[in-house]
């Protein structure tokens, strides 16, 4: 605590009062450093280890599978009809890991056609289709 003792002035003392001001740092001070420790207390845990790896993985077979400008399939080099291609659809559904189809329409070729394929592919349970070169078709 501070005092005027003596002196001319009369007015205002204007000193701020540090005491409370230490005081909050102490009880601060203090508390960090009791619950500093339970912060850093570690639980250590045995968790069991796997004996057993992984199965590798089987790579799923890949079908190029292109539309041309003219509507002509071609299923892995080999120009297929929509009926053949159906049949080569629900023969490769049933083949575990299912293939993955790569298709690439040409930047020229008729929507019908390709859709057509997509729906072939869908009514077969064809789930890993991809379209690839797209770049054709950014413009």
């Amino acid at each position: 605590m501070s005092m005027n003792i003596g002196g001319s002035s009369a007015g205002p003392m204007c000193d701020i009062n540090t005491t409370p001001l230490i005081d909050v740092l102490l009880v601060l001070l203090v508390t960090l450093i009791i619950t500093l420790p339970i912060q850093t207390h570690a639980v250590k845990l045995d968790l069991p280890q796997n004996q057993n790896p992984p199965p590798p993985t089987v790579q799923p077979k890949i079908i190029d599978l292109d539309v041309d400008f003219d509507g002509t399939i071609v299923w892995n080099g080999t120009p297929v009809t929509l009926q053949q291609l159906d049949g080569y659809f629900a023969t490769e559904s049933t083949v575990v890991p299912q293939p993955e189809i790569h298709l690439s329409p040409d930047g020229m070729a008729k929507y019908d056609v390709v859709a057509k394929v997509l729906a072939a592919a869908q009514r077969n349970r064809m789930e890993k289709i991809g379209f690839v070169n797209t770049s054709v078709f950014a413009q």
